[in-house]
C-alpha cells in the first residue's frame, strides 16, 4: 500500500494529532504548588465528625501577573497548617469550640505558629457567592512573656475572623446568580455549622482557612425552611 494512500493518510494524520495533544498537554501550565496542597487537603483529611463537605473557595490569587511572581513564586509559601484532634482523630476543629477555648482535643495546641511572618498577617475568605473578605490577625501574642501565638490562639483567631465574616456579609445580598446554598447567617449557614479543617498561605502575607460544614446542607435548610413556616395555629 501507497504511504500516501488514504488509509495510511488517515492513520498518520490521527497519529499526528495525538502527538500534538501530548505536546498541548505537556506545554499545558501546571497547577501552583500551594494550590494542589489546598485541593489535597480534601482527599487527605481525616474526617470522624460533621460531613466531607467543604466550602467551595476559589483561592485568593493576585490581580497581575507581576504580583503573582512576586507574591507567590518568589515569596517562599510555608506548608499548610493543619488542625488535628482527639477524641476522636481527625482534621479539624469546631468553629463553636474555638471561639470557646474548648482547645482540650486540640493536638500541639502550644506549638508555636506564623513565625517570621512580620507582625500581623490577613485571613482572607473567598466564600461562593460574596466578595473577597480580608481580615489582619496579630502574629503575636503579647502575654507575658510574649511570643508568637499558638496553634490554639491561632484557631480562635481565625474563628473570631470567620464570625465577624458572617455577621458582615449577613446583611448584604449574595451576588447574582449566586449558589443560595452557601448563604451565611441566623438562619443559613452559622459559626456553629462549620470546621476549620487547615489554614493555608496562600500568598505573601496572606493565609487562607480550608472549612467544611459540621452540619449536612439539608439540616441547614430546613432550618431555613422552618423560620419561614408560618406559626401553626392553636385552637
Amino acid at each position: 500500500m501507497s504511504p500516501h494512500s488514504p488509509a495510511v493518510m488517515g492513520s498518520y494524520d490521527e497519529e499526528y494529532l495525538l502527538q500534538a495533544f501530548d505536546d498541548d498537554e505537556e506545554d499545558a501550565p501546571q497547577p501552583m504548588e500551594h494550590i494542589v496542597k489546598w485541593k489535597a487537603i480534601r482527599d487527605q483529611a481525616i474526617v470522624a465528625t460533621g460531613t466531607t463537605v467543604y466550602i467551595p473557595q476559589s483561592v485568593y490569587q493576585p490581580y497581575t501577573e507581576a504580583d503573582r511572581v512576586r507574591y507567590i513564586e518568589k515569596a517562599g509559601l510555608k506548608e499548610p497548617i493543619i488542625f488535628r484532634t482527639a477524641h476522636p482523630d481527625q482534621w479539624g476543629i469546631a468553629l463553636e469550640d474555638a471561639l470557646r477555648a474548648k482547645m482540650q482535643d486540640l493536638l500541639d495546641k502550644y506549638d508555636n505558629m506564623l513565625e517570621d511572618c512580620g507582625p500581623s498577617v490577613s485571613i482572607r475568605l473567598q466564600w461562593p457567592g460574596y466578595r473577597a473578605w480580608t481580615r489582619q490577625i496579630p502574629t503575636m501574642d503579647f502575654k507575658s512573656p510574649k511570643g508568637p501565638i499558638t496553634r490554639a490562639k491561632l484557631a480562635k483567631n481565625i474563628a473570631n475572623c470567620v464570625k465577624r465574616f458572617i455577621e458582615e456579609k449577613e446583611k448584604e445580598r449574595m451576588e447574582m446568580e449566586a449558589d443560595r446554598r452557601w448563604k451565611v447567617g441566623a438562619r443559613h449557614i452559622r459559626v456553629e455549622d462549620l470546621i476549620l479543617v487547615s489554614l493555608h498561605h496562600i500568598s505573601k502575607g496572606s493565609w487562607q482557612p480550608q472549612l467544611r460544614l459540621r452540619t449536612p446542607l439539608n439540616e441547614i435548610q430546613l432550618r431555613r425552611l422552618q423560620d419561614q413556616a408560618p406559626p401553626s395555629i392553636v385552637y
